[in-house]
């Protein structure tokens, strides 16, 4: 029987199939394995359910087959739930059968070392045209009535019906955002465990989630990105079909830190990238587990944000000031008092306000004060975003909490709700509303700033094959992997970022005939395609002015390095003449094998380590791009005359980072890095003073970026 591959009849197979296969279903109720029989029949599913089991006839009233090939009917989903070394033999005989779609449940793969590998690699030669979904995936929950999962959140009584689609990487996880939910009145359109995504992607199921009308917005829970193409696509599907997409990714990860060659890695870890590439993508990320939740109606209907003013209302002064401070520590601004606000508070007796807090005191149970002052800030090209704090009115008078608020959901602006006391009656009546509301005055904070800084996912750049084709010649006539300082000068140059003037000694007589030619103080530099950082074991001598100097300097270079790295390749000295400028900077590149190519920025010099103080991108950037990063890097403040000093050449810098991202355009190149690249002062320009280029030998010329 041939097997569906269309997107609507994969959709279907995943989220409403006519029939679905239960592969190591269990007679005895107290096993996980049972729990997806009694949940599909306990949520209304209304397709044919057949249990596979040789070891049963009978399972529940059921007829229960001894394998999927004496089903007699069409399948579309199968639930594979029996031992990991016999899931393979399982999908193998899915395939056979021809059904779309086969959840794993079984453990046991990648997660397992070599052997859990090899049982992965083992299910994608057995599926043929079935789709996989898992292994190590709890199941698939659609709230029309297919609860296909073991999670045992599907005791609850009724599946809480909404408009979210849920992908999470971890199954436990679909439990607790559907009981959350549940408790708030949140509703969920799907929810979806892709487990080790051997095959059905975190993007591709958020591509499907896509298609139904049922879905305002896709919340995904991500412990890593393992397709970043696939995440890319159902991105920019998503802004074309205007639903938001929010994630929340677990913390730092120490192996992501661990590197090589360059500072850039160190700095730009696990986290820090994939939080670049979320932001490119448009992808709104939270740190707080319920802004996940909370959050989305901000995202839905409103138009972009112009900025990043909020104004904060409030019948609560304490409450207010939470959120206030909550909003400010976030890096928003707090909206100014709006003359139009201050004459509707004085009508009505109200003397609050003249602050960054509009505080209405008691007055706020009167609904056309609070629906006065909500439509002038929602009117006002001053404010970007509104909140709402509600203090005891709403636990104890609900309907005068809530009535003032309706209609402002899905406005011109986002608004949102922060109720302090735990008051559940008014949190689901303005939950029905479409509105914001959220439990502390961090997640409400939190869920502003997502909202407020979200851009749209960021333009393809087009590539560049032409100066794809010269890095790659450059790149093989340096015999690829880690390239010394004139190599590495070489890679810069062609993209436009070029050095002080200088050249490579191998002899002290050569270092002072090019110390000649310069006529200035020179650094000697040790050149070395294994060794890295100079500075760290004495490979660099700074200031040398005479000619007797230098060949001293040659020489000790020469003996120290080959005692500091006795199998290091030495080829020389590398005869620099000095500059000075403004600031020093790092400019950085990482393609990272899973999240892509990165261009990162941060103070240079001996400070790159120092200081927790970069700004990274998905690469190749624009020039405005390349401005945004210069503006989120603090320690540049400096080169923009801060405290009379010199104002450094910024646009050189702008410019220099569009340049470097272009590194993007070829693939060989794995890392690369200019520490420090200096700044001059405005008008002069930038030099890199110190590069280093990282290549994987042998690799194919990229003829174009892959797109993220």
């Amino acid at each position: 029987m041939p097997t569906a591959t269309r997107p609507s009849d994969l959709a279907r197979a995943l989220f409403a199939p006519r029939g679905v296969a239960l592969v190591g279903a269990s007679s005895n109720p107290a096993r996980n394995t049972a729990r997806p029989l009694r949940y599909l029949r306990k949520h209304g599913f209304g397709g044919q359910i057949y249990p596979i089991n040789p070891a049963a006839t009978e399972i529940d009233g059921l007829r229960c087959f001894a394998s999927l090939q004496e089903v007699p009917h069409p399948v579309d989903h199968a639930f594979v739930m029996v031992a990991a070394d016999r899931v393979a033999e399982a999908v193998q005989a899915c395939a056979e059968k021809g059904i779309a779609c086969a959840t794993i449940l079984s453990d046991g793969f990648a997660e397992a070392g070599a052997e859990g590998q090899a049982r992965e690699r083992a299910l994608a030669a057995a599926k043929g045209d079935t789709r996989l979904l898992g292994p190590n995936s709890i199941g698939v929950i659609d709230t029309r009535g297919f609860a296909c999962s073991a999670n045992a959140a599907l005791e609850m009584a009724e599946l809480p019906r909404g408009g979210y689609g849920v992908i999470s990487q971890s199954g436990s996880m679909i439990g607790a955002l559907m009981s959350q939910g549940a408790a708030r009145g949140i509703g969920f359109s799907s929810l979806v465990s892709v487990g080790n995504e051997s095959d059905l992607s975190v993007g591709e199921v958020g591509t499907l989630m896509l298609e139904d009308p049922r879905c305002t917005a896709i919340l995904l829970f991500l412990e890593s990105i393992r397709d970043r193409h696939a995440l890319a696509d159902l991105a920019r599907r998503a802004e074309v079909a205007g639903k938001p997409v929010l994630a929340y990714k677990l913390g730092r990860s120490e192996a992501g830190q661990a590197l090589a060659a360059t500072h850039t890695g160190a700095l730009s870890g696990d986290d820090a990238t994939a939080d670049a590439l979320l932001s490119h993508l448009g992808i709104a990320r939270v740190r707080i587990f319920e802004t996940l939740f909370e959050a989305p109606p901000l995202f839905i209907a409103a138009a972009p944000p112009g900025g990043t003013r909020v104004a904060v209302v409030t019948t609560t002064g304490g409450g207010g000031a939470m959120v206030v401070d909550a909003v400010a520590s976030g890096g928003l601004q707090i909206a100014e008092s709006l003359p139009e606000v201050q004459r509707i508070l004085s009508a009505h007796g109200v003397a609050g306000g003249d602050g960054g807090l509009i505080d209405l005191t008691l007055a706020g149970t009167q609904p056309d004060l609070v629906r006065s002052v909500l439509d002038a800030l929602i009117a006002s090209d001053q404010v970007d975003a509104v909140v709402m704090v509600i203090g005891s009115s709403s636990l104890f008078h609900p309907e005068l909490a809530v009535a003032p608020l309706q209609g402002f959901a899905g406005g011109a602006k986002p608004f949102g709700a922060y109720l302090v006391p735990a008051a559940e009656e008014s949190r689901r009546m303005l939950t029905a509303e479409g509105i914001a509301v959220f439990r502390t005055a961090e997640s409400c904070a939190e869920g502003l700033r997502a909202r407020l800084l979200r851009h749209p996912p960021g333009r393809e750049l087009p590539a560049d094959r032409d100066l794809c084709a010269k890095l790659q010649s450059a790149l093989e006539k340096s015999g690829g992997g880690t390239l010394d300082e004139v190599a590495s000068r070489e890679i810069c140059a062609l993209l436009g970022v070029h050095g002080p003037q200088g050249a490579c000694a191998s002899t002290a007589q050569e270092a002072q005939r090019i110390h000649a030619d310069l006529q200035a103080p020179v650094a000697l530099k040790i050149v070395s395609p294994d060794i890295a950082h100079k500075s760290d074991t004495g490979g660099l001598i700074l200031d040398v002015e005479r000619p007797g100097a230098v060949a001293r300097g040659f020489d000790t270079l020469m003996q120290s390095q080959a005692q500091a790295h006795p199998t290091a390749r030495l080829r020389g000295v590398f005869v620099q003449e000095m500059a000075s400028g403004v600031a020093e900077a790092l400019l950085g590149y990482r393609n990272d094998p899973q999240l892509g190519p990165m261009v990162m920025l941060g103070a240079g010099g001996v400070l790159a380590e120092i200081l927790d103080d970069t700004a990274m991108r998905v690469a190749p950037v624009d020039l405005a791009t390349a401005q945004g990063m210069i503006d989120e890097v603090r320690f540049l403040r400096t080169a923009r005359g801060y405290r009379g000093k010199p104002v450094g050449d910024l646009d050189a810098l702008a410019q220099a980072i569009v340049a470097f991202s272009q590194l993007a355009q070829c693939a060989t190149v794995t890392e690369a890095e200019i520490n420090p690249l200096l700044i001059g002062a405005e008008g002069e320009g930038v030099l890199a003073l110190d590069a280093l280029v990282v290549a994987e030998p042998g690799l194919p010329v990229a003829d174009a970026r892959r797109a993220v």
